[in-house]
């Protein structure tokens, strides 16, 4: 190689390097003051595969991404709600308001108001690499890519037309295939007591706990359940009145906390809150509700401030509560937060109806044989994705039509998170 190019590209590389350590030690250590025991845990996972080091780096996703000269973004007097994390991970089956089994997307942890193209490119990045672990060839995701946005221009003007609503749409058993329909059913064929009977014991004497030797459960100390339950005034005041039942219905009967977490969640306090609850078609008595600590979103840190914003969400947990409720139109009916030690929490219900669609449901289609099958059982799972995110995406309709060069400029992204 030539001397010159040689020295360019390994100064391109050095400073890669260099921008890569400080990113990673702002947020995982400055930001969310990671122990070092967690921050090696955490970079091992990540380690994996770039699957999984997408999913455990968003902050460096949009300072990468946000330096991107795209046309079409959401105007800035008019943002919308953005997911902030939208990856193949984030959807799941899980048992709505209304008591129906959907599927649709389930972290909001990193909600925020801005330009509804960052929700999109992480989804195709998520494609990109996903697919990619599954064994398909550059021109196969390619083309999963350029189906996934020109489903997603389709179904915007499907909205813009009136010939489907985005406030009742929603994917259950009966309007989908494959490995979601798959995964819905199992669901449908749950019991009630299905996560109880997964995380708590009972006593000779009828009363139930938490199974302290379950894996990743572990007893808290009486301060801390003491603070807790202090705190849990201000959970019963942040629940929807509509929905909201007495206060005894909420009381708490035990706690753990929850240890172990997804890669970016690596570091956030989680419990697990039994509660009195009341038995009904839904539940057996007993209720299970996790409550997990909520930081200030990655996106709010590239994204223009927005004042009006901020007031209206000061406190964290209250705006993952909200960014649930503007993207799920029958939000969970337990949402609610409060501020315990410092940390702003969120609590949701631990539903014995939940299930992720895991890598391994995926997994039917890697056996077989015929490659063009397997990609078109792809195609159809990536435009049922696609329809999910359209769904709870508040997107202004008045951008739509226009877009199309924006939107396929998407699909030439390739591989931007892979790590060589």
């Amino acid at each position: 190689m030539d001397p010159q190019l040689e020295h360019i590209l390994s100064t391109k590389k050095k400073l890669r390097k260099n921008t890569l350590g400080k990113i990673l030690e702002q947020f995982d250590g400055s930001i969310m003051k990671l122990s070092q025991s967690s921050r090696k845990k955490k970079y091992q996972k990540m380690r994996e595969d770039s699957y999984s080091f997408f999913r455990g780096s968003a902050y460096l996703f949009f300072f990468d991404v946000t330096e991107f000269p795209f046309t079409f973004h959401t105007p800035k007097d008019k943002p919308t709600w953005i997911m902030g994390d939208m990856h193949f991970d984030n959807f799941s089956a899980f048992l709505n308001e209304n008591h129906d089994i959907v599927f649709d997307v389930d972290d909001f942890d990193e909600g925020y108001l801005g330009s509804y193209l960052y929700d999109i490119l992480r989804m195709v990045v998520s494609i990109r690499l996903m697919s990619s672990k599954q064994g398909f060839s550059d021109e196969e995701e390619d083309e999963l890519v350029d189906q996934y946005l020109k489903k997603y221009r389709k179904q915007l003007e499907a909205f813009q037309e009136g010939d489907e609503d985005p406030q009742s749409l929603q994917f259950t058993s009966e309007n989908t295939k494959g490995p979601i329909k798959k995964t819905l059913k199992k669901i449908e064929e749950r019991h009630a007591s299905h996560e109880l009977d997964k995380q708590t014991v009972v006593d000779h004497n009828s009363i139930r706990s938490f199974d302290i030797g379950k894996d990743k459960l572990s007893s808290v100390s009486k301060q801390e359940r003491d603070k807790l339950e202090s705190a849990w005034k201000e959970y019963l005041s942040s629940l929807n009145p509509g929905t909201k039942k007495n206060d005894s219905f909420y009381n708490i009967k035990d706690v753990v906390k929850k240890n172990g977490s997804g890669i970016g969640s690596t570091g956030l306090k989680r419990y697990y809150i039994l509660i009195e609850g009341q038995e009904d078609e839904v539940h057996h008595d007993d209720i299970i509700l996790e409550a997990k600590e909520a930081r200030s979103p990655i996106p709010a840190y590239f994204f223009p401030y927005n004042e009006h914003f901020w007031e209206d969400n000061k406190h964290q947990g209250r705006r993952v509560a909200h960014t649930q409720q503007a993207m799920h139109h029958q939000a969970d009916p337990y949402l609610g937060y409060f501020r315990m030690d410092g940390h702003d929490f969120y609590v949701r219900e631990r539903s014995p109806f939940s299930k992720d669609l895991r890598e391994k449901n995926l997994g039917d289609y890697k056996k077989l044989r015929n490659s063009h099958r397997r990609l078109k059982q792809w195609l159809k799972l990536v435009q049922k994705y696609m329809r999910v995110q359209m769904q709870i995406s508040r997107v202004g309709l008045w951008i739509i039509i226009a877009n199309r060069p924006s939107l396929m400029r998407l699909a030439l992204i390739r591989n931007c998170f892979a790590i060589n």
